[in-house]
């Protein structure tokens, strides 16, 4: 038989060509895949930046509605809570802002307060008296003349840092006083603060907690007390300090010039961020000041137990 005139027979360069015709088709398809893989991770991460973005204007619009409610009404009828609702490019945003003299100052607040809400916290009260001993060793300046009792208990256990002896500067050092279980931090985060200044807490506006924290305050005075505050206007409150007796002495329902703002944002693809700033508003040099901003209400990591000497 003859071979038509057209064909030829196979050699080895074909298969090495095929070969190499299968290998390029290959890594190309490995390309087109990595790139594919590249365009999507970049899309995302347009996304997540797009929405830290919109976040940041939505913190910061947050902040300044609240606090032009506040600048609205003169100082003295100024309201010490509220909360209000907005929408924002593509999220909904729920805003609550209450005036720091709810929480107990621990600068300020009296040893006794302070163990009254270790003491609501669940603590022992000879543990929690403890507790408010430490507290305020952390904020007191050591006498120049005598030996400083409150570091040498911070050496003699062993730590790399010894107490501030001034006020604190933030809630978060609470993690680094001497002999506070981590739990009991945990659980006072949501009661305390270093904005307010003020030795008394606002009665109206406080957490349970911090209610029953006030000194010679008893379940039956509270329980009564709480029982009828959600149903009095702001003129009648000071009446309804009577209601404590004793436990008056520590009670206010004036505000502070520190407002807690927490803004919980809700973005429409389901992302969710909460946010908290703590804003003065004193009038002076400018509308407002932002004192302290978190997001999320994580413990900075450098304040956190064991995190090295103080500075």
């Amino acid at each position: 038989m003859t071979m038509p005139a057209c064909a030829r027979p196979q050699t080895a360069a074909d298969g090495f060509i095929l070969v190499a015709v299968l290998w390029i088709l290959g890594a190309l398809a490995a390309l087109a895949s990595i790139y594919a893989s590249y365009v999507a991770n970049t899309a995302l991460a347009v996304a997540v930046n797009d929405d830290a973005i919109q976040a940041e204007a939505v913190r910061s619009a947050a902040v300044e509605l609240a606090a032009a409610r506040l600048l609205a009404a003169p100082a003295e009828n100024r309201p010490t809570r509220g909360a209000f609702n907005f929408r924002l490019g593509r999220a909904n945003i729920a805003v609550e802002f209450c005036s720091e003299a709810a929480r107990i100052d621990l600068n300020a607040a009296p040893k006794a307060v302070l163990t009254g809400l270790f003491v609501a916290l669940g603590a022992h009260p000879n543990d929690a008296e403890q507790y408010a001993d430490r507290i305020a060793g952390w904020r007191t300046t050591p006498s120049a003349n005598s030996q400083d009792a409150e570091a040498s208990l911070y050496a003699a256990a062993g730590l790399n840092y010894l107490p501030r002896g001034a006020p604190f500067v933030h809630v978060g050092e609470l993690w680094l006083v001497l002999g506070l279980p981590p739990a009991m931090v945990e659980r006072a985060m949501a009661y305390v603060t270093v904005f307010s200044g003020r030795e008394d807490v606002n009665v109206l506006d406080a957490a349970p907690e911090v209610v029953a924290a006030l000194p010679r305050m008893t379940a039956e005075r509270m329980n009564a007390f709480l029982g009828e505050r959600a149903g009095l206007a702001r003129g009648d409150a000071r009446s309804a300090l009577a209601q404590l007796g004793p436990a008056r002495a520590g009670a206010t329902v004036e505000g502070s010039n520190a407002t807690r703002v927490t803004a919980r944002i809700n973005f429409d693809n389901g992302r969710r961020i909460v946010s908290e700033a703590v804003i003065l508003v004193d009038g002076r040099d400018e509308p407002f000041r932002v004192l302290s901003w978190q997001d999320d209400l994580e413990t900075p990591p450098e304040l956190r137990p064991g995190a090295g000497s103080r500075r």
